[in-house]
């Protein structure tokens, strides 16, 4: 095994969706994407554009075969992409999509934490339980504790 994977980090992904013709890939995401890549928080493994046609046709594209602007910022981050979303992803990908919509399908290291993970591994510890809870349900709860209580309920 190479150094790279050995001193790898903890590994995510997820997938945007947005109506056709909404998505901006060259705008406030791509900028914000960059500006943790140039930091070093994330390495970004694979970045795929799915569309849904109103048919439900499916397409998959790399960064690398948009043309002019379109993918903006992110078209920088290709080079580097290692290509773990296979064909069948891009499957269960699409099946969650909604006709008529544009999805960005992204896999990142967790570069920030990759010197931690290592010390567990050198410890002889093993990862047997990972999550994510998310923002909406820490939102909802905050908001659930920050309620006044009413009496007699």
């Amino acid at each position: 095994m190479n150094d790279e994977m050995v001193e790898l980090g903890p590994i995510d992904y997820l997938v945007v969706e947005f109506p056709a013709g909404k998505a901006d890939f060259s705008g406030a995401m791509a900028e914000k994407l960059m500006a943790l890549v140039e930091a070093g928080t994330v390495r970004v493994l694979d970045l795929l554009i799915i569309t849904k046609d109103e048919a439900g046709e499916v397409d998959a594209f790399e960064l690398h075969e948009f043309e002019g602007d379109e993918a903006g910022a992110l078209k920088d981050l290709g080079a580097g992409f290692t290509e773990l979303l296979s064909e069948e992803d891009v499957g269960h990908i699409a099946a969650a999509l909604e006709p008529g919509t544009v999805a960005a399908a992204l896999v990142w290291e967790n570069t920030w934490a990759a010197p931690f993970a290592v010390s567990i591994r050198e410890s002889g510890g093993q990862l047997v339980a990972s999550g994510r809870i998310p923002t909406q349900a820490i939102l909802a709860a905050a908001e659930a504790s920050a309620a006044p209580e009413t009496e007699g309920a």
